[in-house]
């Protein structure tokens, strides 16, 4: 800090110092400057002008600020950006710090203390302004403990917290899951991602997370909300930890914790995530992605359940019996479903109003909220209660939407039917509910009346009908005449006194004036001050009933989703699949729902494809031409397994699925220069993962293996992998290929088996049918798919010379196939690389060391050298 900077300046660089790496906003009067390296950055990111103020050091500070009022508008376009903000207010009023100044014996000017109250991260908003109504936000916390990472959840704009944990290897696809705005990890942790938060480790002590948890829920022990690991309440203690240092010691709303079981949900890594396009669309944005096409919900919450539900589909079949029941019966019952539309579209989010008041920034409208919010609920409740057999999961949330009776009629008693979101001003408190406040109320009203008949009186005495009273929050109120009518008020015997002279008017204080002013400001003040404290209690209540509306909330969330879902399935001529044990997929016209919707909107129908696997027939093995549907029949029955195990219906005739524990889709790749990686390494990294993890549970779709490389190589690794996955994995698997030679597995794996995709060519021009055949391709079309693309006549008429003859050197040759039909399995080179081994192992066993002369030994490694292949 530099020894010339002014006492201002010197504040400034102490709360700068406290703000790490955030923007601080730095509140003066009605707005919050920046100031250095943070205004120009502010400046960029907002375009906003930035001026100077004042010198630090000899240079001229930079300067940049947003008025108080809007700051909301800022700090979100701040946040998109990847910014986190330090929020400094004032903490005492001007007059207090004169006060204080006189106290220490200070006549200079007073400098008004401030602090750094709150810090705005991506993870931590709650503001309404600042969130996305559709999606959750979430903020997790994760660590390593000896050897498990543990992972801990939160949004807090709804409070709900989730720990769970996992191996290393599966940290990223269980935060790819949770998609955080943001994460917290230890320092120093090396399996931490690059963009993660690092904070000291002492803050993930599992100790010191089950107290924080027990201390914020009022408990002796967690035992009552679950069994929680040392690694899950290690992360918990650091998301709380952090949750306390970014609210300056003031926590959010937390629900109690849930223990979320790692085989509860469908295993989905990164790669698939993406690939399927289940929360954003590959562009970016939700515009395009599964979501886009399924979302049926009319409220913010029930968005937000939705993509909970997508992200992380069940594996117990049960809890999927359940949801599936609930869409039925809504599905079925179109009146019911309309009527549970219409009563839920009407209703605010409570969850997140809940938010706000528990993180102690809800305002009058917050509560009118959770009123209106409740009883809303509970009418809902009501007429789904006079209707009989229930489905099983509605019965289960019926009890959630009612018992709210006495906060609502509380509520509604004490608050104006719209509050305002402000409550600086007062006037949310109803009428009748205090009669003081009304008694002060109509004081103030009479005095407002008597300063409306002194004006007329003032101007009748004066005769100056321009003569006007006024009121600013610097003079308070004042009599203002026009400077050529000031002399008559100028007089001494006039009853004015001069106050301000501005131009082309003059301002004045009067005895009456002054009387009727003291009794609207006290009235006034005493006003807000019972509005005031009224609100706290009425905040004190909704925060005594947190986990009970939180559940209301909750419930009315998994309504409106079960509601979209059948709507959706009206919509689009869905079916109710059947969630079996079983290891059989038998999907009956089946269809791609993103796609079926872009081309309904086109005017197009889109052609339905059946799938069957089952255990005599599980993998199959599709050709045929690009364009001609096979990435997007792929990619569609991944979807239905989604959409099916998420409690859904799904976009086909019929659908019997065996439960899948885990997805796997490698269907196209791109570089990550990022990382070094190519397209073709980004491809094997994701192949490899799919042979080390999937069982014969899973269901995998592969398209064009191999395809990255040379055509030599590619179709050796495309054909050991489909080896690997028929024999090793013995999983349900679509593998879409161009390599016709891969044909020949057919013949030596008994549950593969061949299909393509149909084309023609008529008269010159490529027709795709896009409908799926048994039998081999016949060929790839791919100068047909060029032409259709565009490509010069002459380079197609170039390119079909050299096909020739590349075909004609083929067959000569017997092609690349040519002997892969003679090689054994891939158990069977396996089993034969073993038997090799053995052999030597028994060798090396027998052979005493210690006796062979230096020629002897020459001999053996001359022939070993043989045995293996290699010449001597």
């Amino acid at each position: 800090m530099s020894s010339g900077a002014t006492p201002m300046m010197a504040q400034y660089l102490a709360l700068r110092e406290q703000a790490d790496d955030c923007l601080l906003f730095y509140r003066m009067g009605d707005f919050f400057e920046l100031f250095f390296e943070d205004a120009k950055t502010a400046s960029q990111i907002l375009d906003i002008a930035l001026t100077t103020r004042g010198e630090h050091d000899g240079a001229p500070i930079p300067m940049c600020g947003v008025p108080v009022h809007s700051a909301e508008s800022y700090l979100a376009r701040l946040i998109k950006a990847g910014c986190r903000v330090a929020i400094a207010e004032q903490t005492e009023t001007p007059a207090q710090a004169k006060e204080r100044a006189r106290k220490e014996g200070r006549a200079s000017k007073a400098l008004v203390a401030r602090d750094i109250v709150r810090f705005v991260t991506a993870g931590t908003l709650t503001e309404e302004a600042l969130l996305e109504p559709r999606r959750a936000n979430v903020l997790a916390a994760a660590c390593e403990v000896r050897g498990t990472v543990g992972i801990a959840a939160c949004d807090i704009s709804t409070g709900r917290m989730e720990l769970e944990e996992c191996a290393p290897e599966r940290l990223a696809a269980a935060l790819a899951r949770i998609g955080a705005s943001e994460l917290v990890v230890p320092e120093g942790w090396e399996a931490a991602p690059e963009t993660a938060i690092a904070r000291s480790g002492h803050e993930f002590s599992s100790d010191g997370g089950a107290e924080r948890l027990q201390v914020i829920h009022g408990v002796a022990t967690l035992d009552g909300f679950g069994s929680f690991t040392r690694a899950m309440l290690a992360a918990a203690g650091g998301l709380v930890a952090y949750l306390d240092h970014v609210g300056r010691g003031a926590l959010p709303l937390l629900l109690p914790p849930e223990a979320r079981a790692g085989d509860a949900t469908l295993a989905m890594d990164e790669a698939t995530r993406a690939s399927l396009e289940i929360l954003e669309a590959a562009q970016g944005g939700r515009k395009g992605s599964l979501i886009d096409a399924v979302d049926r919900c009319v409220t913010g919450a029930g968005a937000r359940q939705l993509a909970e539900d997508l992200a992380a589909p069940l594996t117990d079949r049960q809890a999927i019996a359940e949801r599936l029941d609930l869409v039925s019966r809504l599905f079925e019952d179109a009146l019911l479903r309309e009527d549970l539309r219409s009563a839920l579209r009407s209703l605010p989010d409570i969850g997140r109003a809940l938010g706000r008041v528990v993180a102690g920034r809800g305002s009058p409208r917050d509560l009118g909220q959770l009123r209106d919010g409740l009883s809303g609920a509970h009418e809902i409740g009501a007429r789904l209660a006079a209707r009989d057999n229930l489905p099983v999961l509605l019965e289960r949330l019926l009890p959630e939407l009612a018992g709210h009776g006495e906060l609502v009629d509380h509520f509604a008693r004490a608050l104006v039917a719209s509050p305002p979101t402000e409550r600086g001003q007062g006037g949310y408190i109803a009428s009748g509910y205090d009669a003081g406040l009304d008694e002060l109320r109509v004081t103030s009203g009479d005095a407002r009346k008597a300063i409306a008949a002194l004006e007329a009186r003032y101007r009748e005495e004066t005769g100056t009908p321009s003569l006007k009273i006024k009121h600013n929050n610097v003079l308070g109120y004042f009599v203002e005449v026009p400077s050529r009518h000031a002399d008559k008020l100028m007089e001494a015997d006039s009853g004015f006194s001069h106050r301000q002279t501005m131009a082309g008017a003059m301002r004045f204080n009067a005895l009456a004036l002054h009387e009727e002013a003291s009794r609207i400001t006290e009235a006034g003040a005493h006003a807000l001050a019972l509005e005031e404290a009224h609100f706290e209690a009425l905040v004190a209540e909704a925060v005594a009933a947190r986990r009970e509306i939180a559940r209301a909330a909750a419930a009315l969330a998994r309504i409106d989703v079960s509601a979209g879902q059948a709507e959706r399935a009206a919509e689009g001529g869905w079916t109710c699949p059947e969630v079996v044990d079983g290891l059989s997929l038998e999907i009956e016209g089946g269809r791609h729902p993103v796609v079926e919707a872009a081309l309904k909107r086109q005017g197009e129908r889109f052609v339905a494809n059946d799938c069957r696997l089952a255990s005599h027939d599980r993998l199959w093995l599709i050709g045929g031409p690009n364009m001609g549907g096979k990435s997007t029949f792929l990619r569609q029955n991944a979807l239905i397994v989604l959409l099916a195990q998420a409690g859904g219906f799904v976009p086909a005739a019929s659908a019997r699925i065996g439960m899948v524990d885990r997805l796997f889709s490698r269907v196209g790749a791109s570089d990550n220069l990022a990382r070094g990686r190519s397209t073709f390494m980004v491809e094997m990294v994701e192949t490899a993962a799919i042979l080390a993890q999937a069982t014969d549970r899973s269901f995998v779709i592969l398209d064009e293996v191999g395809r990255g490389t040379s055509t030599y190589d590619g179709l050796a690794l495309a054909w050991a992998v489909a080896e690997a996955v028929h024999e090793s994995n013995r999983c349900r698997c679509l593998f879409a290929t161009h390599y016709h030679e891969m044909a020949r597995l057919a013949e030596t794996c008994e549950a593969l088996s061949l299909h393509h995709v149909r084309a023609r060519e008529w008269k010159g021009d490529l027709v795709l049918l896009h409908e799926l055949a048994e039998g081999p391709a016949d060929r790839s079309y791919g100068l047909a798919v060029a032409r259709l693309a565009g490509v010069p006549p002459k380079v197609i008429s170039r390119a079909k010379a050299v096909l020739d003859k590349l075909e004609k050197g083929r067959a000569e040759t017997g092609g690349l196939a040519a002997g892969l039909g003679e090689l054994p399995l891939f158990a069977a080179a396996e089993d034969a690389r073993e038997e090799a081994c053995d052999t030597l192992r028994e060798k090396l066993r027998d052979m005493d060391v210690d006796a062979l002369a230096p020629r002897d030994a020459l001999e053996i490694l001359y022939d070993l050298k043989r045995e293996a292949g290699t010449e001597a």
